[in-house]
């Protein structure tokens, strides 16, 4: 899934991505789309909006609230087996002592019959990951386990 915001770099072993928004919360929804990008094929499968999960988390730094609201994701998918396919970060906000986000993420149960997966990711890593402002906006870096 290539797509202007999104660009998938090479690496020997893993999964690498960099994104792009024009806002550091719409750079967070490339982020999440690109991870799920790797793990489902989205040219064959159609994810409806079926159900809404609320996320609210706090962490120290922005690449904390990164890693933990992909990792998040990733719970959701593994555990209550839900594939993603729309996602809407509300906001990001800097609060005393650290960073709050605050999200809406939609989809539907996982259907082997109609999901067609691509690579398992394992986990979210804090290797190589960057968040950078620049003047059209944020770029966002992330490397994932496979």
């Amino acid at each position: 899934m290539q797509t202007p915001n999104i660009e998938y770099l090479d690496h020997p072993a893993d999964v690498k991505f960099r994104v792009h928004g024009r806002t550091i919360e719409e750079a967070f929804e490339y982020a999440a789309r690109a991870m799920f990008g790797v793990m489902i094929d989205p040219d064959v499968t159609t994810i409806e909006p079926i159900r809404t999960i609320d996320i609210d988390l706090s962490a120290d730094d922005c690449k904390d609230l990164l890693y933990d609201f992909l990792s998040e994701l990733l719970y959701l998918f593994e555990v209550e087996e839900i594939v993603f396919g729309r996602f809407d970060v509300e906001q990001i906000e800097q609060v005393e002592g650290g960073y709050h986000l605050r999200a809406h993420v939609s989809g539907e149960p996982i259907d082997r019959g109609r999901h067609r997966f691509e690579v398992g990711v394992k986990a979210v890593t804090f290797h190589d990951m960057v968040i950078e402002r620049m003047d059209e906006g944020y770029a966002v870096q992330v490397l994932v386990d496979t």
